[in-house]
């Protein structure tokens, strides 16, 4: 079993979902783990978003479980602000050890749809926010001489995905940066790697507006009522992943002994994770 006493984590767009799957995951292992979230709505973004009570639960739930765990509202837009929070966690703790860039948003759009703002509000957060956290973490993570970077891109960042051209961009952008990323910092101790998973049971998906995509029959379409759609775009007919299904590929980066750099793991529907 993972053992990540003494060690500290940083989890993005922890507030609910994948994040607070793997921050829970991330203390039972031993780990103090920073939990953060932007915590209120983004105008651009057609679903609702985490808020500052679900952050706060994420905490609580890792306290119950008799694990630690501090929170913190955090937009990864915010350069200056990433570079605060990561001076703060050096100050308290004195270390970094992993961190999990996870913070992401999505919205269904036309290509010719996109608005600019839209636009910018994607590749900031998905792509920009990554690179903010990433290397933010890697200074920190140099003075220790060890580290444990992940990256969370999607599917839709291997294949592209119709009306998610920004999105997609984002998450194939994602990969590039991780992978290069690792040749910069095994030197230090320091490995970077992806995770790619398909359609996860999580606000982001499970939400009207997105399902109304696979449903357009439908005004105010529930899981349920779109299970056998998603069932149907993968071979084995599952309909979609568990957070936790996720949490285990992330788990298998932060656990190795560092012999990993530079992977992406697609975790696909049915399956557990493949390397590729």
């Amino acid at each position: 079993m993972t053992d990540l006493t003494g060690q500290v984590a940083w989890v993005t767009g922890a507030a609910r979902g994948q994040g607070r799957a793997h921050a829970r995951a991330l203390a039972a292992a031993g780990a103090h783990v920073i939990v953060t979230d932007i915590a209120r709505q983004v105008p651009t973004v057609p679903y609702p978003l985490a808020t500052e009570e679900e952050l706060a639960t994420t905490v609580a739930e890792i306290v119950a479980d008799g694990g630690r765990a501090t929170a913190a509202r955090l937009d990864v837009r915010d350069a200056a602000a990433v570079t605060v929070l990561v001076e703060a966690i050096m100050a308290q703790h004195g270390r970094l050890d992993i961190l999990v860039a996870n913070a992401g948003v999505c919205a269904f759009t036309p290509v010719e749809e996109i608005r600019d703002d839209q636009w910018a509000d994607i590749v900031d957060t998905n792509l920009t926010g990554t690179f903010h956290c990433v290397r933010a973490a890697v200074a920190a993570m140099k003075a220790n001489g060890r580290g444990r970077i992940v990256g969370v891109s999607s599917g839709a960042g291997r294949g592209g995905m119709k009306d998610l051209s920004h999105y997609a961009a984002t998450k194939w952008g994602i990969i590039g940066f991780i992978k290069s990323v690792a040749l910069e910092v095994g030197a230090y101790g320091i490995t970077a790697n992806v995770v790619c998973p398909t359609s996860v049971n999580t606000p982001m998906v499970m939400n009207p507006t997105t399902l109304r995509r696979f449903r357009p029959d439908l005004d105010d379409p529930t899981p349920d009522d779109a299970r056998s759609v998603f069932a149907g775009l993968g071979p084995l007919g599952v309909p979609w992943l568990e957070p936790e299904d996720v949490t285990r590929a992330v788990m298998y980066f932060v656990d190795d002994p560092g012999l990993t750099t530079g992977t992406v793991l697609e975790v696909n529907l049915g399956t557990t994770a493949t390397r590729g």
